[in-house]
């Protein structure tokens, strides 16, 4: 791919025409029910919610039980998951006190679904600095935060990538300033031609943004994600539609997702706070599910005599956590547990 001169408005940055494709007026995210299109946690099974509440309680804990607590749920769907965690904290088998205290707030720029529990707040944008304290939550929302593309040329040169309505891609100018910064710490390589990376810039700036929103608490992001020492050579740009992958246009018709430097996020939601606050903790979903209580393991054979039913149900419940904490599924899911004004992300030993 060499570099050409675009006419004006034809071609324009992956980050540029992403955002408009995604989150414009009749953008993918604002138009369409992403349940419809792929399958995250939050609806592989309702058991990714009863691990939130966990791990909500034990942020609870760490706090001090403070008079409101809050749990932010950033990139919310269609507020799915904050809706299960309502039923586990407030059901039969909840904790009341927690229920009573606990203030649950959705970010998301498509509009309020109908009928949502009024209990929980909706808004298009993070909280103000320094408001929340409790769980702020981002699951599979980084890779949706739009990020530049770039390629490099023959001289080895990293090029912003261009990229027209339907799909077709061009070398643009070379990559200067602080993006290429970023690629110098974050993405090295070894100069060869035709390798691909997605500068992270925007994520780390957006996760700063939602570290910065905690008073005290615990800031997770939950993304498919690569670390410093094994980027893909040829970047992760990809595109869903109705459960499929499809080649990536920014048109409006699909998901377009890249995977997540987290480590990179890492260091920027650190720098994001000048409270004293633990080290941030990278681990992967299927570490911090069983962390959390969720472990797979199948029923004793005897309760199939003792109790069919009960069995049947036990049997169901081991099957969903164990997609969950697949290593080579959704348990491959990176985890970035960043703590802010406390001392340790509460997950035992």
């Amino acid at each position: 791919m060499e570099p050409v001169n675009d006419e004006p408005g034809r071609r324009r940055p992956w980050r540029e025409a992403a955002e408009q494709a995604l989150y414009g007026p009749d953008g993918f995210f604002v138009r369409e029910r992403p349940a419809d299109h792929f399958r995250t946690s939050v609806h592989a099974s309702p058991l990714f919610a009863s691990a939130v509440a966990a791990l909500l309680s034990r942020v609870d804990e760490a706090l001090g039980r403070p008079g409101e607590l809050t749990l932010v749920d950033v990139g919310a769907g269609r507020g799915e998951l904050l809706v299960h965690v309502l039923r586990t904290v407030a059901g039969p088998d909840g904790d009341p006190g927690l229920a009573a205290r606990l203030r649950l707030c959705a970010v998301e720029r498509a509009p309020r679904p109908d009928g949502l529990d009024d209990r929980i707040r909706w808004t298009a944008g993070l909280p103000q600095p320094a408001t929340v304290t409790g769980l702020v939550l981002a699951n599979e929302w980084l890779d949706n935060v739009p990020a530049d593309v770039v390629e490099t040329d023959s001289s080895g040169t990293f090029r912003l990538v261009l990229v027209g309505p339907d799909g077709t891609e061009r070398l643009g100018p070379q990559v200067t300033g602080a993006d290429a910064q970023w690629l110098e710490e974050w993405w090295p390589t070894a100069g060869e031609p035709g390798l691909r990376a997605e500068i992270g810039r925007p994520r780390d700036q957006a996760w700063a943004q939602a570290v910065r929103s905690l008073r005290r608490g615990l800031a997770v992001a939950v993304d498919y994600a690569h670390h410093r020492t094994a980027r893909p050579p040829f970047g992760t740009l990809a595109a869903y539609r109705d459960g499929r992958e499809v080649r990536p246009v920014p048109d409006g018709s699909c998901d377009l997702t890249a995977h997540v430097a987290l480590d990179a996020c890492a260091a920027a939601g650190a720098r994001a706070t000048a409270q004293p606050s633990g080290e941030p903790l990278l681990r992967s979903q299927r570490d911090v599910l069983r962390a959390l209580g969720l472990t797979g393991r199948r029923p004793p054979l005897a309760l199939a005599t003792s109790d069919p039913a009960g069995y049947l149900r036990a049997l169901g419940t081991a099957g969903e956590a164990a997609e969950l904490i697949d290593p080579a599924g959704l348990g491959a899911f990176g985890w970035l547990l960043q703590p802010v004004g406390t001392d340790a992300v509460p997950l035992g030993s």
